[in-house]
């Protein structure tokens, strides 16, 4: 799929749009977004040092790539220990940081080996919590994977994971995608929708850990979709963006799971792509050069505030997000 990849993740979040009877987009919430924006424009993405290892090329290429492995479990984060102010994703961040620090990164080979006492270990859980535990063990089966891939697709060789997409995000992508849990794809009646957040994501790390050169240059990066979560769609409803039947909102709004591949999640997610899509349109229309993952990075920024915490976000246990 390779270089039509990004258009396949828009062309099928738009048609689940069309036909979405649990989730829609106001317009009158999108178009306040898109003049909020256009007096804003949003920073270029900062790797943030204090929660992210950086120290030279091999190591800090490791680290990106290892965190992004296991960067899902956003269902599960509610029972996960939390360092204090930190959420889910940057408690394990942190922790997987000091274990670059102190011991260094782990080989391909090291990962194969790895079990949910060792992500437990490293990432300062308790495997006596069940939902902790269950978290652990999809680690350590992400862990392996990757390791496995990394060993037999590019000779133990983390650095041959980036060689081989040649600069491109697009082939990026498409190689994460071999891996189960990276192959984000779910059916919405007879379509099949492509999200790939964490591959997506992947690449945006690298672009921004990596400076947009070497081990970060992807000349097609702008190309990127947003990376479908929980997060960027509750920050579109708050907005008044997303709009929500009374049902699901009430379901969110009580902390029930909303399952993996229903199409209310489905819906979701693709609610949050064509939202952004629209936006960015917009956007470039008064000549704003703006990009979806830049929209992304901002709105992200703007859930960690305490006005959006104190709101629940749909909770989905899923190994894509």
């Amino acid at each position: 799929m390779s270089g039509n990849i990004f258009g396949a993740i828009r062309a099928a979040s738009a048609l689940v749009m069309e036909r979405a009877g649990s989730v829609r987009i106001d317009d009158d919430g999108l178009a306040a977004l898109a003049e909020d924006l256009s007096r804003m424009p949003p920073p270029p993405p900062e790797l943030d040092p204090g929660h992210h290892h950086v120290d030279g090329v091999p190591s800090t290429l490791a680290f990106v790539l290892t965190l992004n492995a296991i960067n899902f479990g956003s269902g599960y984060f509610p029972f996960l220990s939390k360092r204090p102010g930190l959420s889910g994703y940057l408690t394990i961040a942190t922790n997987l940081k000091e274990r670059f620090q102190s011991r260094g990164p782990w080989s391909a080979d090291d990962l194969v080996a790895l079990g949910a006492h060792h992500c437990a270990a490293v990432l300062g859980q308790d495997l006596a919590v069940p939902e902790v535990a269950e978290l652990m063990g999809l680690f350590a089966t992400a862990l392996n994977d990757f390791g496995h891939f990394v060993t037999e697709r590019h000779g133990g060789r983390f650095e041959g994971v980036v060689e081989s997409a040649a600069g491109s995000a697009a082939a990026l992508v498409d190689e994460l995608a071999t891996i189960p849990f990276y192959r984000d794809v779910v059916r919405y009646d007879d379509i099949e929708v492509p999200f790939y957040k964490r591959a997506q994501i992947t690449a945006a790390d690298l672009s921004v850990t990596f400076e947009g050169r070497g081990y970060g240059g992807f000349r097609d990066i702008d190309q990127l979709t947003i990376f479908a979560d929980n997060l960027v769609p509750h920050v579109l409803r708050r907005k008044g963006v997303l709009v929500y039947t009374d049902d699901l909102a009430r379901r969110i709004d009580a902390g029930e799971l909303i399952p993996a591949g229903s199409p209310e999640e489905v819906e979701i997610r693709a609610g949050a792509v064509h939202a952004v899509e629209r936006c960015v349109s917009s956007l470039r229309n008064r000549g704003a050069a703006i990009a979806a993952r830049q929209i992304d990075h901002l709105l992200w920024g703007c859930g960690q505030r305490p006005e959006m915490k104190a709101h629940p976000r749909h909770r989905t246990r899923t190994t894509f997000y």
